[in-house]
């Protein structure tokens, strides 16, 4: 799993920041958070692929984090894309999406399931969330509502327990041969060989948490979202401001650097990634070094900067 940003600019583009837009990609899927204007430009130049199995996850309706859609929408159907796509986001995304697509007078050439997000599982494990997906997953996708100026949601993507390290040489001691039945294994089926049964646990170490990747969207911090991103391994934080401009970040209802670092010390977040940059600030020196007297392990988001996840 490796987590690409795409867009990391608030408000307004710069000559080094497009507008917002983090992806993940893991098992061959691209869940992507925000889609900003220009998005399937660095989407393209990411090098993702167009016809991959893919959810948007869109945080509020303001036009840097949802106009994109309309572009991605337009560049998939040139593309000639055929998997379905799921889109997800506060009332009234169904609405932008459908009327735009009317509008601009272009037919999709896949099908696109669009979902209202409430707090809650936008997508559980089983596919069957809320929001309306089907597809069975292996993740889970939960929703909070952010602090912003109009409704807005955080989202935190929480895999299951992975199975234990696989053992080829438990697995050629019991004589199961190396193949199918070895992936099964490593799946946590049973497998049956000569009429034996073995189990996973027989080749299969200790069973290995699932990652935890929370990304706030705009917002101030609040109690509920302390709360709710409590144990990501990796926290993608609204860090618009500096602490010099607290009282423009509370009337727009954005973080500064620091409030984005208490609110992931509190809530016992081990990665903290700033991003959503103001275009008043030449670089990210500044988010750094307010958020590291607070917290232990902070990262400035860069378009294209990639974090793999073990």
């Amino acid at each position: 799993m490796r987590i690409l940003f795409l867009g990391t600019s608030a408000a307004q583009p710069t000559a080094s920041r497009g507008l917002s837009c983090t992806c993940i990609e893991r098992n061959g899927e691209i869940i992507m958070f925000d889609a900003g204007e220009c998005a399937q430009t660095a989407y393209t130049r990411a090098g993702l692929g167009w016809n991959k199995r893919m959810r948007i996850f869109i945080t509020h309706l303001h036009g840097d984090h949802c106009i994109g859609i309309l572009g991605l929408l337009q560049t998939m159907s040139m593309q000639r894309r055929t998997e379905p796509l799921e889109i997800f986001g506060p009332a009234g995304i169904e609405e932008f999406v459908t009327a735009n697509i009317r509008m601009l007078g272009f037919a999709p050439t896949f099908p696109i399931t669009i979902g209202t997000v409430s707090p809650g599982a936008v997508i559980g494990y089983g596919g069957d969330g809320r929001g309306g997906g089907r597809r069975r997953s292996d993740y889970e996708i939960l929703a909070c509502r952010a602090s912003h100026t109009i409704t807005a949601f955080s989202y935190v993507l929480r895999e299951r327990n992975r199975p234990g390290r696989f053992s080829e040489e438990n697995a050629a001691k019991l004589g199961i041969p190396r193949g199918r039945l070895w992936g099964r294994l490593q799946e946590g089926r049973e497998v049956v060989v000569d009429g034996k049964t073995f189990r996973p646990e027989q080749v299969l170490g200790e069973e290995r948490p699932g990652k935890v990747i929370g990304i706030s969207g705009d917002t101030m911090p609040s109690a509920e979202l302390e709360e709710f991103f409590v144990g990501c391994d990796y926290l993608i934080f609204d860090a618009t401001f500096l602490d010099g401009e607290q009282q423009r970040a509370a009337e727009t209802r954005h973080s500064t650097a620091s409030q984005a670092a208490l609110l992931a010390k509190s809530a016992g977040a081990k990665n903290l990634i700033l991003t959503h940059f103001s275009a008043r600030y030449r670089d990210d020196a500044g988010h750094l070094a307010e958020a590291r007297r607070i917290h232990p392990c902070v990262t400035a988001a860069a378009d294209r900067m990639e974090i793999q996840v073990a």
